[in-house]
């Protein structure tokens, strides 16, 4: 495991000038690993600026400059080893969530749509793509969602438990419509937002992965169905209740109510790194809004699984309810 630099250690590799082609994937400084006590904040517009995941252990003035802050090192090694496992998609993670910390959701999430379409084209997420076993789609009889109106109330609930309501194509459109709807009949006053089963969502359905012919029409399919181009507009009528566990799109879709409930069995997870990808249904605009860049940094690279009380306490849901 790296160590992380001491103090006088980083004051020497911030001033020794050493060039940007030491720093980022396959290099000598993949990751940057510092001990924050002691550390000075002028060096932070420095550290902003390099093309790799920066790491701080404890407390000093130079974290916020970081990527993730960890109390001690119990996680660290973890995170190391799935940043050296995808080391172009933690950098291109980090990088979006520092560019993108001072615009708007909407704008963000063009931004990661860019990053997203980027990676779907690099050897990381080839890499996977091509070790993968594809299987068939689970079908369902089921409507990909149940709509009811009352009391100017629009309910959404995602139907297909059967496949732990992913977010595929047909429940992507589904969702698509009925947000839509939200947003044009301007009696509906609330939206309610809840999921069927034991599963609020696994996420992107992993069987559709690769299927977009180039990146570029990629994007233009994210600009025109991307549910959370809706949710972020829909913001203020948003009452989303996660049971079970919301991971990648669940927990991005989620993050974006104005009120979250969750059952006290819940969870929430981002495990893209392992595909070589990013978030790319609106995480990375609707988590920091809650959760702060830098708790989203490390949701991403650790990919560990937040608890409920955890979500809590971090402002990523504002209740559980039994």
């Amino acid at each position: 495991m790296q160590n992380p630099l001491s103090h006088s250690e980083f004051r020497d590799l911030a001033n020794s000038q050493l060039p940007r082609e030491y720093f980022g994937p396959q290099t000598q400084y993949q990751v940057l690993v510092i001990d924050l006590a002691e550390t000075e904040e002028a060096y932070s517009t420095w550290l902003q600026e390099l093309p790799c995941p920066v790491i701080g252990i404890g407390d000093g003035e130079l974290a916020v400059a970081c990527d993730i802050v960890l109390d001690d090192k119990t996680k660290l090694s973890k995170i190391l080893t799935n940043i050296n496992h995808a080391p172009l998609a933690a950098m291109a993670l980090v990088q979006h969530l520092r560019a993108t910390q001072s615009l708007g959701l909407t704008d963000t999430l063009t931004a990661e749509s860019f990053a997203y379409g980027t990676l779907q084209t690099g050897p990381e997420f080839k890499t996977w793509l091509a070790g993968y076993e594809k299987q068939d789609l689970v079908t369902s009889k089921n409507a990909p969602i149940e709509l009811n109106i009352a009391n100017n109330i629009l309910s959404i609930t995602l139907n297909r438990p059967e496949t732990h309501n992913a977010i595929g194509v047909e429940v992507r459109d589904a969702l698509c419509e009925a947000l839509d709807l939200a947003l044009t009949d301007t009696s509906i006053s609330k939206v309610h937002l809840k999921a069927s089963g034991r599963v609020f969502s696994t996420g992107g359905t992993i069987e559709e992965f690769g299927e977009v012919s180039d990146p570029a029409t990629a994007h233009w399919v994210r600009s025109l169905r991307l549910p959370a181009w809706w949710l972020a507009r829909l913001q203020d009528k948003l009452d989303i209740h996660v049971n079970g566990a919301a991971i990648g799109a669940g927990v991005e879709i989620a993050a974006f109510a104005k009120r979250v409930t969750a059952s006290k069995d819940a969870w929430f997870q981002l495990p893209e790194l392992k595909y070589g990808l990013i978030p790319g249904a609106g995480g990375t605009a609707s988590l920091p809004s809650r959760i702060g860049r830098q708790r989203t940094a490390y949701m991403a690279l650790s990919m560990d699984k937040i608890r409920a009380n955890t979500a809590l306490d971090w402002g990523l849901i504002d209740a559980i309810i039994d």
